[in-house]
């Protein structure tokens, strides 16, 4: 039988698609009792029907057209191992009346290939380029159920949860980037339930470990460039500590060796971190990877004696509560110190005590609670950060929320939902926090309702302020194709909101 060790004949495989066919029908609800699903199988069901996959007749969605292909493929990582792919697999399949499809991490087919006279046939099923196999796309599949469980998968006959490929076995397994561990794509043998074969598993895991070994390789070899090339910038530390790292944070450098973790998390366009053990060290960019040396030694920045500008940055929108990044050290605020930043974030060129007390407390506030406050916040920021005489800051925060409101006065929807993770402090009710509070809400709400983007609008509905909005879920449905993959869930939602 399928499971065992040894080979199948033709009628054993098509007496075991007959049995998965009556238990198919029996979990389904049509049929009598006929035993279970195998658990991965029974499983991947149950995340495909919640995904409301139909089982009747359906076809996987067309994501990228013809013309739009050779860009992806181009940027995808596992472009750089097709010839070893097609040179281990093509052949093998093309004999054994199989297809060759190659994924990337979303589902999504970017090559194809293998038996010309078997490639008809999947063209009418939608084994095609382009075409997204996600189980929540089209269902128990190999290739979608391998990405979902991140380990090798076959699906044979009726294990498929939709009908249209109860006449085919797939093998796939998962494919992952030596660098960051991450899955980039699977790699899958497709064709004619007789075909089947058990050593098609070990052979497809075998040469998915084969394109990770020869992806190890090339990461090796842009490692020791990256590493040659840069040595100088770390030689000229004159043996103060530093490290050199790969464009991902991994560690490929250090002096004094043993140092520093094998891989330290940088965020896009910060100039600090702070390791695990309460060192800051400054991140400067090499051009393909980073120098990481102790502050003290960053080169290049500020004329020697002179004093170092400083940052400031704000992270107040959303439900994680408000965020300082002050020198590219994070660390949480409470509620009044955010509200007094927001204040000066809005008005750069200074407030004077009761204006200050007005915006926070309303007619009834005392500016000497204010002053208090002001005080307890310099000494945190320290006094060359907020300064006096008007209160101001001395110089202006990147903060997520000025952010969202220039985003919407130049017209730009996506760059504001992008820049907004939920409401402004949303626990404060200071009045200058409350109006602009609102002020985002509704502006960043009218732009997307305002547009026919539908993967924005789809973005909204899953984003803190739009996950409660009925008449956004309405517009999306309308805006959505029938066969969308995205569509039964936004439905599922909508009826949700509506009861």
């Amino acid at each position: 039988m399928l499971d065992g060790d040894g080979g199948s004949s033709a009628d054993e495989l098509v007496a075991d698609a007959n049995r998965l066919r009556r238990i198919y029908d029996d979990d389904l609800g049509s049929g009598t009792s006929e035993g279970a699903p195998r658990p991965v199988v029974s499983d991947s069901w149950r995340r495909s029907l919640a995904a409301r996959i139909d089982p009747e007749s359906r076809l996987p969605p067309l994501v990228f057209r013809a013309d739009e292909l050779r860009e992806v493929r181009e940027n995808h990582p596992l472009h750089a191992v097709m010839p070893l792919l097609r040179t281990t697999l093509v052949s093998i399949a093309d004999e054994a009346m199989h297809v060759m499809l190659v994924t990337d991490a979303d589902g999504h087919v970017l090559w194809r290939d293998g038996a010309h006279g078997l490639l008809h046939s999947a063209d009418d099923v939608g084994l095609v380029e382009g075409t997204r196999w996600t189980e929540d796309a089209i269902g128990t599949n190999a290739m979608g159920t391998a990405l979902a469980l991140d380990e090798p998968v076959r699906i044979h006959s009726a294990e498929h949860l939709v009908r249209t490929y109860h006449d085919w076995t797939c093998v796939a397994a998962p494919v992952h980037d030596p660098d960051t561990g991450d899955t980039i794509g699977a790699i899958d043998i497709s064709g004619p339930l007789h075909t089947v074969h058990p050593a098609l598993v070990q052979l497809v895991t075998a040469t998915a470990q084969l394109a990770e070994n020869q992806l190890r390789v090339r990461l090796a070899i842009a490692d020791e460039r990256l590493r040659v090339k840069n040595m100088p910038h770390l030689a000229a530390l004159r043996g103060v500590e530093g490290a050199l790292l790969s464009p991902s944070g991994r560690v490929i450098a250090s002096e004094p060796y043993g140092r520093f973790p094998e891989r330290i998390a940088l965020e896009e366009g910060t100039d600090r971190v702070r390791l695990g053990d309460g060192r800051e060290m400054a991140v400067e960019p090499l051009g393909e990877g980073f120098l990481l040396a102790p502050p003290a030694r960053r080169r290049g920045r500020v004329a020697a004696g002179a004093p170092e500008a400083r940052s400031l940055a704000l992270r107040f929108t959303g439900r994680a509560g408000p965020r300082i990044i002050l020198d590219g050290t994070e660390s949480a605020a409470t509620l009044r110190p955010a509200e007094i930043l927001t204040a000066l974030a809005l008005h750069p060129d200074g407030l004077s005590g009761e204006q200050l007390t007005l915006m926070l407390y309303g007619e009834d506030g005392n500016p000497t609670t204010v002053r208090g406050e002001i005080h307890r916040l310099r000494a945190s920021l320290g006094a060359d950060m907020l300064l006096t005489r008007p209160y101001r800051l001395a110089a202006e925060p990147e903060a997520d929320f000025l952010r969202v409101r220039a985003a919407l006065r130049d017209g730009r929807a996506a760059a504001a939902l992008d820049a907004c993770r939920g409401e402004l402090l949303p626990r404060s009710d200071a009045p200058a926090v409350r109006e602009l509070r609102d002020e985002l809400v509704a502006g960043l709400r009218h732009a997307v309702l305002a547009t026919d983007d539908g993967d924005l609008l789809h973005r909204f509905t899953g984003h803190p302020l739009g996950e409660d909005d009925l008449e956004a879920h309405e517009r999306l449905l309308g805006l959505l194709h029938r066969d969308d993959p995205r569509r039964p869930a936004v439905a599922a939602r909508a009826e949700r909101l509506l009861a």
